[in-house]
């Protein structure tokens, strides 16, 4: 009698197409926030009257929209992988860690995301009397845009991170089934 042993290195996870997506959504998003940081409005821009400040939209705005989009679509995919993944294996003692990694990485999605939405916001058009906040001009201090770069990345990181201790488990179930035959 013998035991045959069907090899199962042939299902060995590969770069998924959602992995490599939310890869270059997490670099386009830490770059368009570099973007917004030298772009952002300066004071040699803005406009006092005696009374009231104007200042000028500047392309801070839309890199930072464009960030913003960036993160939150990789953010959003990521955690749907990783959710259906979690309904198609059994729990592990790796889920805590895919859990500790899902609350940080949104945790720092939330504190990027409110970082960008407020430097965007500033660099919108300031109007005379109108300005950012109770009519007063306001300008973006140095390193928000970058802090909220480091942000996003480190959130998708996270959400990676996750979706890859999450392939790593899937394997090591397949590599436990194996299937064996007996030739008679």
């Amino acid at each position: 009698m013998e035991v045959q042993e069907q090899d199962t290195r042939k299902k060995r996870p590969q770069l998924s197409p959602i992995f490599i997506f939310i890869v270059f959504l997490g670099l386009a998003a830490f770059f368009l926030c570099l973007a917004s940081e030298f772009q952002k409005a300066k004071g040699k821009y803005l406009k006092w009257d005696g009374e009231s400040c104007y200042l000028p939209e500047s392309q801070a705005f839309r890199f930072g929209t464009a960030a913003l989009v960036c993160v939150s679509v990789g953010q959003i995919i990521g955690n749907v992988v990783i959710c259906k993944g979690f309904l198609k294996t059994n729990k592990k003692e790796t889920a805590p860690f895919r859990v500790f990694l899902l609350l940080f990485s949104w945790v720092n999605f939330a504190v990027a995301a409110m970082l960008i939405i407020i430097g965007a916001s500033m660099n919108r058009e300031q109007k005379y009397g109108k300005g950012w906040l109770n009519g007063e001009c306001y300008l973006v201090k140095d390193g928000l845009f970058a802090s909220s770069g480091v942000l996003c990345v480190s959130a998708l990181g996270a959400v990676l991170g996750a979706f890859a201790s999450n392939v790593k488990s899937s394997l090591q179930v397949d590599t436990q089934n194996k299937i064996l035959t007996h030739n008679v």
